[in-house]
């Protein structure tokens, strides 16, 4: 599997954490993964630690969202928007495996096919900033 597609897993999972306390999103990541076909091991171990690193961080990854997405809280904003910056901004901040530009192009490329419209833009453009 590819890194896109183990980050869309990722996002996929993490959109759960609006629903469901952080207590219950090893189950829940565990639910989701019994219905992925053909994960190894080490597919399965990177996928659930991110999740579960992400989660532990909302608070932090929401302020730093709020700093800069001004007019736009992320109490305001669409919950695939808010998981797709999450999951960025995580990448951008705290892992060094990850270059600030492929975070960003890959947060793009997840809003333009589970955001609204306008994400695209508005995620590019909130990522940017933080990029500085």
């Amino acid at each position: 599997m590819t890194r896109a597609g183990m980050r869309e897993h990722i996002f996929k999972i993490l959109f759960r954490a609006e629903f469901y306390s952080a207590e219950e999103m090893t189950q829940q990541i565990n639910y989701y993964l019994e219905d992925v076909s053909g994960i190894t091991e080490k597919e399965l171990n990177y996928i659930t630690d991110k999740v579960l690193k992400i989660v532990d961080k909302i608070q932090v990854l929401d302020g730093m969202i709020n700093e800069v997405s001004l007019g736009w809280p992320t109490t305001r904003l669409g919950k695939s928007e808010l998981t797709i910056m999450r999951l960025a901004v995580y990448e951008m901040k705290f892992d060094d495996d990850i270059p600030v530009n492929v975070a960003i192009n890959e947060a793009v490329e997840l809003a333009k096919k589970y955001g609204a419209d306008s994400a695209p833009s508005f995620v590019n453009g909130v990522l940017a900033k933080l990029a500085k």
